[in-house]
């Protein structure tokens, strides 16, 4: 028994990790998560500003660790799962507060030197380039595009649908939306 311990101790966090995925043991996870349970408890700290609440949220992170962490592509651990932490305390604080205060910066709302070509008129060549070159974008970024402009959906929403991460949301924004604008100003000066 003292080897097994020892065994799982030596283990990376990407092994214990996929030793959970293939077993459902959680044992592994446990051992995953106490490593970081100090950065979660932080975190929790720092934004729930309650010790009692830091350590319930510590404990129902990881529970929802246990049911849903076979969803998540994890490249580190450790950034994950601040992440995770951070975002279950803007929940828990969003629903405690409900009226939620909105940053209408140009950073928040990400629209820029592109969005007129979504929202003003424009001439039919402008509009064909830019179906043709919503075509030839990636699937993440040309997905996130049609549901942030055509059906105008948050950040949030858009993350939520596709289950991407809402970062990854943000970059595939305005990674599509930079991809877009080369691409049509090259279509029309054909």
């Amino acid at each position: 028994m003292i080897l097994q311990i020892e065994n799982i101790r030596n283990k990376s966090d990407s092994e214990l990790l996929s030793l959970f995925c293939s077993s459902s043991n959680n044992e592994y996870l446990g051992h995953l998560y106490n490593r970081y349970t100090h950065l979660v408890y932080g975190v929790c700290l720092k934004y729930l500003q309650n010790t009692e609440d830091a350590q319930d949220a510590v404990m129902q992170i990881f529970e929802f660790l246990v049911e849903k962490i076979n969803r998540y592509e994890i490249g580190v651990f450790r950034t994950w799962i601040y992440s995770v932490a951070k975002n279950y305390c803007l929940q828990k604080l969003r629903k405690k507060n409900k009226e939620i205060l909105t940053d209408f910066s140009v950073d928040f709302m990400d629209f820029s030197d592109i969005s007129h070509l979504f929202y003003e008129q424009n001439d039919e060549k402008q509009i064909a380039a830019l179906k043709q070159c919503i075509e030839k974008l990636p699937e993440t970024q040309r997905c996130c595009i049609k549901m942030f402009f055509f059906d105008e959906k948050s950040y949030v929403d858009i993350a939520d649908e596709t289950k991407y991460h809402l970062k990854s949301v943000k970059s595939y924004i305005q990674n599509g939306k930079r991809n877009l604008k080369i691409c049509v100003e090259n279509q029309i000066e054909k």
